[in-house]
């Protein structure tokens, strides 16, 4: 979960690490006795314990959502320098709440700091900024930099925005070959719109070897986990299959056709 730390097991000889001890509890599905551990961990100054806990009040896991009150945490968190904590704050004010006003600049200042952190969920927060341009001047080549920092550090829709940058050429020459090698690695990962891209790389021959069954296939998957990218490609793919083809691909993809 993109609020909360991965879970670091530690040596069999140690004591037991009431972190760890809380992580293990909120990974078994018991948020509110993950919380009172941390609660005293965070009061006493731990930056994770309090990024946590304000992860928890931001998303409603095992108290009711807060947002006032996950700004106070994350703010504690974020202001001793904890990316995650710079990070999930980031994302509170990007979207707002009730008693939190959105404040998209702020956002993302804080997603830059956890970033040059090299918090890897923020690199890719930030290439998505920098690319809409909407709070501060689009910059391709900058977004690029970001973006590929985070899709090499596993994060799936940063593959599929590097697909998308040497598709349309921002900030980077022109290449169809490696736009359809970063979707397919976004795909793979499950990320929903590079499953959408690679599908329709597959249908045209878009730096990949057209390959209708294969499409089809990736295009169901991507419109089963919700990408709006499928839809145009749908229609003129299933026109291009018969009847075996169009089986072949929801095997495929393990899913029905609609």
């Amino acid at each position: 979960m993109a609020w909360l730390d991965r879970l670091r097991g530690a040596p069999a000889s140690l004591p037991p690490d009431p972190m760890e001890e809380a992580m293990a509890v909120f990974r078994a599905g018991d948020y509110a006795a993950a919380l009172e551990l941390w609660e005293p961990l965070a009061r006493a100054g731990n930056a994770r314990a309090q990024s946590n806990i304000g992860g928890c009040f931001a998303e409603g896991l095992g108290v009711p959502a807060n947002p006032r009150i996950a700004e106070k945490w994350l703010n504690l968190a974020a202001e001793a320098g904890y990316a995650p904590g710079q990070r999930n704050l980031a994302t509170l004010y990007l979207r707002g709440g009730e008693g939190v006003e959105a404040d998209p600049a702020r956002a993302a200042t804080l997603y830059r700091a956890a970033a040059e952190q090299g918090d890897a969920l923020a690199q890719d927060m930030f290439s998505w900024m920098l690319l809409e341009g909407e709070v501060m001047p689009a910059d391709p080549e900058e977004a690029r930099r970001w973006a590929e920092l985070a899709a090499e550090a596993g994060i799936a829709p940063s593959m599929t925005r590097m697909g998308m940058l040497y598709h349309h050429a921002l900030g980077v020459p022109r290449d169809v070959a490696r736009a359809a090698e970063w979707w397919r690695r976004g795909a793979e990962l499950g990320d929903a719109d590079g499953q959408a891209m690679l599908g329709a790389a597959l249908h045209m021959g878009a730096g990949v070897e057209r390959d209708p069954v294969a499409a089809l296939a990736w295009l169901l998957r991507a419109q089963s986990g919700g990408s709006k990218l499928a839809r145009p490609f749908l229609g003129p793919v299933r026109a291009s299959l018969d009847d075996a083809g169009l089986e072949e691909a929801e095997r495929r993809a393990g899913l029905p056709l609609q």
